[in-house]
């Protein structure tokens, strides 16, 4: 005669519960190998992103000139001018570019002959953001040397421009890495037709 407290256990029941909890087991495995496998990716992911974070570009994307007025007298040769500058920034990373106030610097040979102003803004991730500024353009500062008058005489005059945008690529919102733009450009104006000619950004 059987106890009461012995009681019957099938041997079927007893295999399909041991089987359903090595399946439970199984699959707690497989998602737990899983989500360190994506986190593997991800942490892997952002690290390659935060490593291959390059400067933005900077650059003048077209210029026409205004108001032009020059005097090739030998004694006293000159220029004044306003250019109005088309000017990019251009992000590839995968994160905003913030960038502080700037100026770009006009240039004829070593002399500053002009100055646009660049306010702060930001750049979206992988995009382009274009910004019109005008400057005006003298040889007041420029010695009235016989290269100055020759360049006026020949109606071909050269400019440089260069400046730095100093900012920070932000990415995914929790990171931040400090990258800065430069520009540096060369243009010829040609006085007779009052145009930019060979307009070349590095």
């Amino acid at each position: 005669m059987m106890s009461r407290n012995n009681q019957y256990v099938d041997p079927m029941e007893q295999s399909a519960a041991e089987l359903r909890r090595k399946k439970r087991i199984k699959q707690t495995i497989t998602y737990l190998a899983a989500f360190m496998v994506f986190n593997i990716l991800f942490i892997t992911a952002i690290a390659l992103t935060v490593i291959h974070v390059k400067n933005p570009k900077f650059l003048i994307m077209a210029a026409e000139v205004e108001n032009l007025r020059y005097a090739p007298d030998t004694n006293s040769p000159s220029f004044n001018m306003e250019l109005h500058c088309e000017v990019a920034v251009k992000n590839t990373n995968f994160g905003q570019f913030r960038y502080e106030n700037s100026t770009v610097v006009f240039a004829y040979g070593n002399v500053t002959v002009g100055e646009a102003s660049v306010a702060e803004a930001g750049v979206g991730a992988r995009s382009t953001r274009e910004v019109n500024t005008t400057v005006k353009i003298s040889s007041d500062n420029v010695s009235r040397n016989l290269k100055l008058g020759n360049d006026i005489t020949s109606e071909m005059l050269s400019l440089n421009s260069y400046g730095r945008l100093n900012g920070k690529v932000h990415l995914m919102k929790v990171m931040e890495k400090r990258k800065s733009a430069q520009i540096n450009c060369a243009m010829k104006i040609n006085l007779a037709e009052g145009m930019i000619q060979d307009l070349k950004c590095n």
